[in-house]
C-alpha cells in the first residue's frame, strides 16, 4: 500500500519538464532529482515528503525517451505516479527502474493538489483519503509488480538467475 501526498500537474507533461535536457550529462539519481519538474516546480525534491504521489493528466512523460525522467521522479522520493494516459515509452522506462505508475482517465479529475491519497497497486485502487473518493485503475500484471518490487527489471533479472 502507498500513501502520500499528491503533486498534481496537468497535461502534456513531457521529460524535458520532468528533467531539462541540461542535466542529461550524469546519470546519477540524486543529482537528477534535483532538478525534477525544475521549470514548472523549482526545488521540487525539497518539497516533497518521500512517499508523495504525482497525479497527472493525459500523454505524461511525452517526449524523448530518456530514462531520466523516471529515475529523477523515483529519486526525488515520489512513490507512484497516476496519470490519465502515459507515453509509451515512459510508461516502460518507469517499469524498468522499478516506478510504479497506474493509469486511470477519471483520477486525476477529482484530485487536487496536497489531497492525501492512497494506492493499492495490486488492485489497482486509488483512494482519496481528503475527499473519500475512490477510483479504479486497471491493475498491474503480477509481473510487473514482481519488477517493481524488486526496484526495478535489472534486480528482477538478478533475483530470478540467483545472483543476489
Amino acid at each position: 500500500m502507498i500513501k502520500g501526498k499528491a503533486w498534481k500537474f496537468g497535461d502534456n507533461i513531457d521529460t524535458d519538464i520532468i528533467i531539462p535536457a541540461i542535466y542529461l550529462n550524469t546519470t546519477d539519481p540524486k543529482e537528477l532529482a534535483k532538478h525534477c519538474f525544475e521549470p514548472i516546480y523549482p526545488n521540487f525534491e525539497s518539497n516533497i515528503r518521500k512517499g508523495d504521489i504525482v497525479v497527472a493528466g493525459k500523454n505524461f512523460g511525452c517526449g524523448s525517451s530518456r530514462q531520466h525522467a523516471p529515475i529523477a521522479i523515483k529519486a526525488c522520493g515520489i512513490s507512484c505516479v497516476i496519470a490519465s494516459s502515459f507515453a509509451r515509452i515512459f510508461f516502460r522506462n518507469s517499469i524498468n527502474i522499478g516506478l510504479p505508475i497506474l493509469e486511470c482517465e477519471e483520477a486525476p479529475k477529482g484530485i487536487e493538489n496536497g489531497d492525501e491519497l492512497e494506492v493499492d497497486l495490486e488492485k489497482g485502487i486509488i483512494r482519496n483519503l481528503t475527499k473519500g473518493t475512490e477510483f479504479r485503475a486497471e491493475p498491474l500484471p503480477e509481473f510487473v509488480l514482481e519488477i517493481v518490487s524488486a526496484g526495478g527489471l535489472v534486480n528482477y533479472v538478478r533475483k530470478k538467475l540467483g545472483g543476489d
